[in-house]
């Protein structure tokens, strides 16, 4: 099987700055914004939210105040480049707000307070636009964590408090610092192909289910194989993790960590049954699950009876015709380790320590049935409960509630920011390849 590496397959250079064209030179692929419900339209007239932000403030302007710099043309840029984004810079009245700028140099009050509302408008729909739930394939166990657009009053809130307003555009502060950089990248043209192009754009979209702000939060990326932990906006630290075989590929989602589990049972996919202890009983006997710490229970029930082994037909279980319930016991050989951090979810994914050290040293890490084994289980706990976790007895299945729930984003991206380049990995699930095939023959089946 092709494994990929755990660093990225190719680096591109530096990306352009802040005045960089606007424009892509080629045109981007078909939208990836999701289309908006006929709620979500309707929540876009906020007109009386903006009113409200600008009558607490006395009137003042925000975007042409003089501490605000350049952040009105700035803003213009973002909208006139929409189309990086999947939208259309016309649904944003770009004409309109560039004329009623070049008016409100004259400084006169009216025409400074309609291009003040005239820029918050379009500045609240092309953020709520952007943070509108992307089209693609995720899982979302938690709904709270599905993006939603925020409110216009929330918006221009943040952008009126933010340090600098030129800074809050030019980094795209209301989403996920990733989305801002790679789409920089896209806008200063720092890619070497279309093909290079056209993932940018792949993982725009993908960005868009991160989440923005100060959140404390995980990010696992499984195309690069690696862990990342996230307190006030910024990566506190990060390990190396196992995903999934591209035949049990690890899904994107979104979840809230619950609890760990500390001494834990390992009950068996059947069909990880099927493939990695079937076939071993049929060669070694039944003694082989005693041996490995392996129990067959009678059904998937809350309270199975333990079986007998004996009288299953062990080759129908690893041709796939016959399915078992297999447990494994807590201790060495368990495969979860000592300790997994659970989110329940119908896919069966957690979190989990591993016995199998010597995987988490390889350059490439998909060894998994679809979970995802941690460099260091009990420093990813410290960090999540602010103590160690220890087990109380030999107990199976300890749960340790967290005090705090902590989001869980488990992504996709095949092109990540690496200081001021972007880092592209392997596309190892051929979800890229996957997309773009779909793509083509949308932009075919329409001409």
């Amino acid at each position: 099987m092709v494994r990929a590496g755990m660093g990225p397959a190719r680096t591109f250079r530096k990306f352009g700055g802040a005045a960089a064209a606007l424009m892509l030179a080629a045109a981007p692929l078909p939208s990836f914004a999701a289309t908006p419900t006929a709620a979500v339209a309707t929540s876009l007239n906020s007109g009386s939210n903006i009113a409200d932000f600008y009558r607490a403030r006395g009137g003042r302007p925000l975007w042409l105040a003089p501490q605000s710099g350049a952040a009105a043309q700035r803003l213009l840029g973002l909208l006139n480049s929409a189309s990086a984004d999947g939208l259309d810079p016309n649904r944003f009245q770009v004409g309109d707000v560039a004329l009623a700028l070049r008016a409100a140099q004259r400084g006169d009050r009216r025409s400074v307070s309609r291009a003040e509302m005239l820029l918050s408008q379009a500045f609240v729909n092309y953020a709520r636009d952007l943070r509108r739930p992307p089209n693609i394939d995720i899982v979302y166990v938690d709904r709270e964590l599905v993006p939603a657009p925020p409110s216009a009053r929330y918006l221009l809130d943040r952008a009126a408090s933010a340090s600098s307003l030129e800074t809050f555009i030019d980094t795209m502060a209301w989403m996920n610092p990733t989305y801002g950089q790679l789409r920089r990248a896209l806008i200063s043209r720092s890619y070497a192909d279309d093909r290079q192009r056209r993932t940018l754009l792949l993982n725009l979209e993908r960005a868009r289910a991160l989440p923005s702000g100060n959140l404390r939060h995980v990010v696992v990326n499984a195309a690069a194989q690696r862990l990342f932990m996230y307190e006030n906006g910024q990566l506190v630290d990060s390990m190396r993790v196992v995903v999934g075989k591209p035949k049990h590929a690890t899904p994107m989602m979104n979840a809230f960590i619950r609890a760990a589990a500390l001494n834990p049972y390992w009950n068996v996919p059947p069909d990880l049954a099927a493939e990695r202890i079937a076939p071993h009983v049929v060669k070694q006997g039944v003694d082989y699950l005693a041996a490995n710490g392996y129990q067959l229970l009678s059904d998937w029930s809350d309270k199975p009876a333990i079986a007998d082994p004996s009288p299953v037909d062990w080759k129908a279980v690893a041709d796939g015709r016959t399915e078992v319930r297999v447990r494994q016991l807590p201790g060495p050989h368990n495969a979860l380790g000592k300790m997994k951090f659970v989110f329940p979810n119908r896919e069966g994914i957690f979190l989990h320590d591993t016995p199998e050290r010597k995987l988490l040293s390889e350059a490439s890490r998909l060894y998994s049935g679809g979970c995802i084994r941690l460099e260091d289980a009990p420093r990813f706990g410290r960090w999540l409960f602010g103590r160690e976790l220890q087990k109380t007895g030999e107990a199976p299945e300890q749960i340790v509630p967290i005090p705090t729930l902590v989001p869980l984003y488990v992504t996709y991206l095949t092109a990540v920011p690496s200081g001021s380049s972007i880092a592209y990995y392997e596309d190892v699930y051929g979800r890229d390849a996957a997309r773009l095939a779909s793509l083509g023959a949308e932009q075919r089946s329409s001409r």
